[in-house]
């Protein structure tokens, strides 16, 4: 497949949205104006007609022009629509890529649970978080799968499965922008669980040969007022008919109104699904994952949108009912009672699947919100996942939220042996920018995604964080009784089968210096002694002495500072070694504190 550029490629689709825009802008104008010279027109001519100088039918012709008008009015109007739609979708594209996204997305807020053991600490939900920087999902289902995998590390054999489906979504710019574009209530019109429910749900209870009788009594009834028209036969055969099909129908009336009452909702979410599914239908995939998802589709070699179609067929001639014209004849062709039982026996057949395919929905939904982030960050990666011990060995890492123009990369590795690093530095150095940026990329590599680096080795790791800790007044909770709670939650999870990559920012900064590193070594050592492997940063240089005591199984690294003519300035550079100076003073000074 070719390989697009980014920004040329959003920037060539956007113009040609906004050309189309304005030319159905200018034609919505001009046909109004058209429009508004036929009523003229009319009424010039219903004057003439008046005076006698020309027939009155002619007044007919510029009511055909005006209604042809109003409906080609609108169709250009909902191209307009759809431009706009086209326009906003790429603008929204662009600003990703010019880092100006923060805030015009779906945050995600409604997954954010502050007990997780690292989803506040990376901003992988909120406001300029990871999940809006992702989330192109049109469907809630899409939104709960996408978030699934940021919370939760997958198997690296589903991993390497999603990364080949990725590498093939990533190129394929026209499907996301149709499936973007296809209208606007699919977000809030689909209630999957309760769909699939419906689907799902226990046979109504028809008796068997219901249908068959139905359609027989409703021939029936056609056949004898044929006759009775034709005097081939006397009126009494057509009452018998009509009183035999009434009785048959108030006989099964509970069943039929078990079934108008729950497909109205079900039926207009599976025609809002089956915009998507259509589209899907439609691709061709390279990927083993996607011709699986896109096989998921079919039933008995029909597409899931072609069996929708049949279930609107149905609905159609039960919604029909209602018409005056079929309310007469309704009752002895049973018109409602056959409707009712055609959508049951739909729901019967088919109804199962409709779980699939909103699950596959999703799976793609999900797939595609990664791609879209493969696609936009060329330079970014997909993680070679490693067996053996704990490892996160990485090139040129950056923080995946940052502007890639601005981020510093920096080479970062624990694993092999080492076991820990202990990172000082001043403040704003960029000590907890790093913490976040390695476990941010955990967290993308264990999903599927690319990360953001030139080259990262993982293994199997289970990321636990502790960097924004704060009070609780509503659970009677200081910072540090949060923090603690929070240590021995990443402590109990080193216990378990996959090892902890734990990320530790300011480690117990809320006690004192004794206590503070008495206890962060013994914290230290407890995560070391079960396999875990991690960061800790620290103000306190004491702390750094641990690392002389843990014969070569960790790390003094750090960041620094310059300062010049009273001003302060970071190079975001990670140096081995202890940092040898702070820059608190400097920066009380430089605020006008006399220190």
């Amino acid at each position: 497949m070719e390989t697009l550029d980014p920004l040329s490629e959003y920037l060539r689709r956007l113009e040609q949205w906004r050309a189309a825009h304005n030319r159905d802008q200018q034609a919505f104008v001009r046909i109004g104006n058209i429009r508004l010279a036929v009523v003229l027109g009319a009424a010039v001519m219903a004057w003439l007609a008046y005076q006698g100088a020309i027939s009155g039918w002619t007044l007919l012709l510029p009511l055909a022009v005006f209604i042809a008008l109003i409906v080609y009015h609108e169709r250009i109007a909902v191209r307009q629509q759809f431009a706009k739609r086209g326009i906003t979708y790429y603008e929204r594209g662009l600003a990703r890529l010019d880092d100006r996204w923060a805030g015009t997305g779906n945050t995600g807020e409604r997954f954010l649970d502050g007990a997780h053991i690292y989803a506040s600490d990376l901003d992988i939900f909120g406001k300029g978080s990871l999940f809006e920087l992702l989330c192109v999902a049109r469907t809630a289902e899409g939104e709960q799968r996408l978030a699934g995998w940021l919370l939760e590390h997958a198997p690296a054999a589903e991993v390497k499965s999603r990364q080949s489906a990725i590498g093939d979504l990533r190129g394929r710019v026209q499907l996301r922008e149709d499936v973007a574009l296809l209208g606007d209530d699919i977000r809030a019109g689909v209630h999957a669980a309760s769909l699939a429910a419906w689907g799902a749900a226990p046979p109504i209870g028809f008796l068997a040969g219901a249908r068959w009788a139905a359609l027989l009594l409703a021939l029936f009834n056609v056949a004898a007022f044929s006759a009775f028209m034709g005097q081939l036969v006397g009126g009494r055969v057509v009452l018998g008919g009509i009183a035999v099909a009434l009785i048959f129908g108030f006989f099964i009336r509970p069943q039929v109104q078990q079934v108008v009452a729950g497909v109205e909702t079900p039926s207009n979410d599976l025609q809002i699904l089956s915009l998507l599914l259509h589209r899907l239908e439609g691709e061709k995939f390279e990927s083993p994952r996607l011709r699986d998802l896109r096989a998921r589709l079919d039933i008995e070699g029909l597409p899931a949108s072609a069996r929708i179609a049949r279930l609107r067929r149905w609905m159609e001639y039960l919604d029909s009912a209602d018409h005056l014209f079929v309310r007469v004849i309704g009752p002895p062709l049973l018109w409602r009672q056959q409707a009712a039982m055609g959508i049951e026996a739909w729901r019967r057949r088919t109804g199962p699947h409709v779980g699939a395919w909103i699950d596959a929905v999703a799976e793609m939904e999900a797939l595609s919100s990664l791609a879209v982030l493969s696609f936009e960050r060329p330079a970014w990666v997909f993680p070679e996942l490693t067996e053996g011990g704990p490892l996160f060995d990485g090139t040129a890492v950056r923080h995946p939220l940052m502007n890639p123009t601005q981020c510093i990369p920096n080479d970062v590795a624990v694993g092999d042996g080492l076991k820990l690093a202990i990172v000082s530095g001043s403040n704003m150095s960029g000590k907890s920018t790093m913490l976040r940026a390695v476990g941010l990329n955990a967290v993308l590599a264990w999903a599927g995604s690319p990360v953001a680096a030139s080259r990262l080795r993982i293994s199997p790791v289970s990321v636990g964080a502790s960097i924004r800790i704060v009070d609780s007044l509503q659970d009677g909770k200081s910072k540090f009784y949060a923090e603690i709670m929070r240590i021995r939650q990443i402590v109990d999870l080193a216990g378990a089968e996959r090892p902890v990559l734990f990320l530790l920012d300011e480690l117990l900064s809320g006690t004192n210096s004794h206590d503070r590193r008495v206890g962060a070594e013994a914290v230290v050592r407890t995560l070391v002694r079960r396999d875990a492997i991690g960061f800790v940063t620290t103000h306190d240089l004491a702390l750094t002495a641990i690392v002389s005591e843990m014969a070569g199984h960790a790390v003094n690294v750090h960041f620094e500072d310059q300062m010049q003519d009273g001003r302060i300035s970071f190079d975001y550079k990670m140096r081995p070694g202890v940092v040898e100076r702070s820059n608190a003073l400097e920066l009380m000074r430089a605020v006008g504190l006399e220190v």
